[in-house]
């Protein structure tokens, strides 16, 4: 469908064919926490580093609109929960696919939690979102990931079935947990039809070994990644930002993107 590739076209790097997504949808979950104080100033900054599309929910759409300098895809949230929940695992639909459009998304994204206690319920929304993409010629970024009791989100086996949950139901690119080294999650990569990208999870305190994170999944055939706290939480978004591209899009080594991180 022309519309839905037309828009796809908005979340990439046309040159590598790969995406630097940056999540910036956790205000409903756990409020205005580091780094999402001020959200024009946080797009802004990941903006000018380099990110090809930023994630938010529907009522964030007017303070991130850009009418001046660099362009970005806008991916709008389409789930919703708060940590004061009594199941944060518990997703809900809070937006449409229409009203996405109607507020200009080049995209929308689900959460669905593989293993939750109401995963058929996810299940089935991921299902309907799906069609009314499909309709409205929509790209669908699934956030599948394998969340429940004794279920280890980090396994490869885990990631697998999560990841293929999603490509089953439509979706056109997966965002998931990397399983810990390159072996295992090539083998996540060849068992998934649509591109995948990782989530970059909590803020990891060692810089190099995040950034060595994102160059072995890349090197594993992930698309890209689709990273919030590790870029908006850290000292320097836009310079983060900006190594992580170096990665994605330039083939840098995670050694030549810290030296960059850390020159002055």
């Amino acid at each position: 469908m022309i519309g839905k590739k037309i828009r796809f076209e908005r979340l990439i790097n046309r040159d590598s064919r790969k995406m630097l997504i940056v999540p910036l949808d956790h205000g409903l979950s756990v409020g205005p926490i580091e780094g999402l104080e001020n959200m024009p100033e946080t797009i802004n900054k990941v903006v000018e580093g380099g990110a090809n599309a930023v994630i938010v929910h529907k009522g964030i759409v007017p303070f991130g609109h850009r009418g001046y300098g660099k362009d970005v895809g806008l991916i709008v949230h389409l789930s919703g929960s708060t940590s004061l929940s009594p199941d944060p695992n518990d997703k809900k639909i809070v937006c449409s696919v229409e009203e996405a459009l109607k507020l200009g998304a080049d995209a929308v994204s689900i959460h669905v939690n593989i293993g939750s206690n109401t995963e058929p319920k996810q299940l089935e929304e991921l299902g309907s979102i799906s069609k009314s993409c499909m309709e409205w010629g929509m790209p669908l970024l699934a956030m599948m990931y394998p969340r429940g009791n004794g279920i280890d989100p980090f396994s490869e086996k885990s990631v697998k079935i999560a990841t293929r949950a999603g490509a089953e139901l439509g979706a056109d690119i997966i965002k998931t947990n990397y399983t810990g080294d390159p072996d295992s999650f090539r083998r996540v990569v060849k068992g998934c039809p649509v591109p995948v990208v990782i989530a970059g999870g909590p803020r990891i305190e060692r810089t190099i070994d995040f950034l060595k994170m994102v160059e072995d999944a890349m090197h594993a055939g992930a698309k890209g990644v689709a990273i919030g706290r590790n870029i908006f939480q850290a000292d320097n978004p836009t310079k983060m930002t900006k190594a992580i591209a170096m990665i994605i899009h330039e083939n840098s080594s995670a050694e030549s993107a810290y030296e960059f991180l850390t020159s002055e």
